[in-house]
């Protein structure tokens, strides 16, 4: 199956300096509202592709919640992404016929600033190198804004990559063809959707961040419009998240 990247996730310990610094490094920002556990609350920066990133913060301790963990014991930064399923059910389904360990779907929710609460089912993988999957039940534009507020003063229009430290490249790449439905080469980009791709890092490449956070995601690069700075973003105002910037094609 072709999955789109839906969202990647940065956890963060203060919400509204988070959303302050992004504002500063050109993003436009939207508060997201409460989750329906009432433990976290987030803000959205979209891009015109339909994907986002999702900065989320705890309002209380969670510890049977990985992000709250990796969060707690290493610091802000990036700790998931999610990939948009077709039909979720059938999805997982395919993937657990493939020999995948994965659980859900599971209903989740959000509560809008505006009051418009949002349902979606999600589905995750035993192991964090893999994305979770995240199915709309209410329409996704309701979950993702639309309009001006995916345009940036950065340029920013999407997302191009991310790469993932993970423990070995060929069992993180069997995982990889067991949810998509392809074969994966380690070595090589994962191809997703609409043009992005997941990198995988081993040891060898990303030791510091396994040791400090473990596997997962381990850092972000954004499309640019024609024209835009590039290069990586400031550091001290992106929490923890090396975020790279590209014209359209240059990954």
């Amino acid at each position: 199956m072709s999955l789109s990247l839906d969202h990647v996730v940065i956890a963060v310990r203060d919400l509204e300096r988070t959303i302050a610094d992004y504002q500063a490094l050109g993003f436009t920002v939207v508060p997201g509202g409460e989750h329906t556990h009432g433990a976290s609350h987030n803000a959205l920066i979209v891009f015109a592709d339909g994907a986002y990133i999702e900065l989320i913060a705890f309002r209380r301790p969670n510890p049977e919640f990985r992000w709250w963990r990796v969060l707690s014991e290493a610091g802000d930064g990036l700790v998931d992404f999610a990939l948009l399923p077709g039909d979720i059910a059938a999805d997982v389904a395919a993937a657990k016929a493939r020999g995948l360990e994965i659980e859900g779907p599971t209903d989740g929710g959000r509560l809008r600033p505006d009051g418009q609460r949002l349902e979606w089912r999600t589905a995750r993988a035993a192991t964090s190198d893999l994305p979770f999957l995240c199915g709309d039940v209410t329409p996704r534009h309701l979950r993702v804004p639309e309009g001006d507020i995916r345009r940036h003063a950065n340029g920013a229009i999407g997302v191009a990559g991310i790469e993932i430290a993970v423990a070995d490249a060929g069992v993180s790449a069997r995982r990889y063809g067991a949810l998509l439905g392809t074969a994966v080469d380690p070595g090589a980009p994962v191809a997703l959707g609409d043009g992005q791709s997941v990198r995988l890092l081993g040891p060898d490449r990303a030791g510091a961040a396994l040791a400090a956070r473990g596997e997962g995601p381990l850092s972000l690069t954004l499309r640019v419009a024609p024209g835009s700075a590039t290069g990586d973003l400031d550091p001290a105002r992106t929490h923890g998240v090396r975020i790279g910037r590209v014209e359209p094609d240059r990954r």
